[in-house]
């Protein structure tokens, strides 16, 4: 049996973009935070891309988080008071310039509600949760970045062989993601190379879907999950995975826009056998195939 020795509660990064709604981030994605400091102009940039900074040797372009989610963008008047939270997301260093920061609270994910119906599909938001009788919105910053700073298309579609692709065709496995535009890469791949696949949108929905499967005698080979979701967060799912001896034989892929080497360790120790960071297909499909080589092992 996998103990499980990660945390389940993580910091949360609680900040201002209006007067009246917070909003945070997990602090998990952030490197640190900066006072506002004088931008250099990046030519023909996206609209929201105030401009670049260096910290430490290292370029980071720098966001007006307001404008980019569709609030009154910050004034130059106003960037003085402002700071700058530097984030380590998707592969990449990214500065949000944001109005206040209040201050850093711990939350359970399993606390993390999904965005209420009445908010719409289009948002920038991918979970909420209470803090002082206040409702809390978790900023989608995959989404937020992908609509910035588009994928490279090269890294959105997997190359592999004949051989290979008739290797994982025959295997279930299960996608788990909240976001959508993480659950539109995972998708587009595999249909790319025709390799079926099923979903699920939180961890919770995905360990029943698994459990479910294993009842029926029609097992999920692999499992790929991102890591920070609402309720059943990928660890958890990864532990209970791990814990339930119908599931024990599923290789998990943990898939996550944090640092890779944040996550290595922790999928390590609730039973997962990689963590990759977002997005890079090829190597997924090469993980997967690991996975392949793993269930045929066991058959044999």
């Amino acid at each position: 049996m996998i103990k499980n020795t990660t945390n389940t509660s993580q910091g949360m990064l609680l900040f201002k973009l209006s007067a009246l709604q917070s909003f945070a981030i997990g602090t998990l994605k952030v490197r640190e935070i900066v006072p506002y400091t004088n931008l250099s102009v990046i030519p023909q940039s996206h609209p929201t891309v105030l401009g670049t900074t260096t910290l430490r040797g290292d370029t980071v372009p720098v966001i007006d988080m307001a404008k980019a989610i569709g609030y009154p963008a910050i004034s130059r008047e106003e960037r003085q008071r402002c700071f700058i939270i530097i984030t380590d997301c998707r592969r990449k260093l990214v500065g949000f310039l944001v109005r206040g920061i209040d201050r850093i609270t711990e939350c359970n994910w399993q606390n993390i509600e999904a965005p209420p119906q009445h908010l719409g599909s289009d948002i920038f938001v991918t979970g909420v949760m209470r803090e002082d009788n206040k409702l809390i919105q978790l900023l989608d910053v995959e989404l937020l970045l992908s609509k910035i700073f588009p994928d490279d298309p090269s890294t959105l579609l997997p190359s592999l062989t004949d051989v290979e692709r008739e290797t994982l065709r025959p295997l279930k496995i299960l996608l788990v993601d909240d976001s959508a535009v993480a659950r539109k890469q995972l998708t587009q791949a595999l249909e790319s190379i025709s390799v079926p696949y099923f979903v699920a949108t939180n961890g919770q929905d995905a360990f029943n879907m698994m459990q479910t499967s294993a009842q029926a005698n029609e097992p999920f080979h692999i499992l790929v999950s991102d890591i920070e979701m609402p309720g059943l967060d990928g660890y958890e799912l990864a532990f209970n995975v791990k814990n339930s001896e119908a599931l024990l034989s599923t290789y998990i892929i943990l898939h996550t826009s944090l640092s890779s080497e944040i996550s290595v360790s922790q999928a390590h120790q609730v039973g997962a056998q990689e963590a990759l960071t977002k997005f890079e297909a090829n190597e997924l499909i090469h993980a997967m195939l690991r996975g392949a080589e793993q269930h045929k092992t066991l058959i044999s």
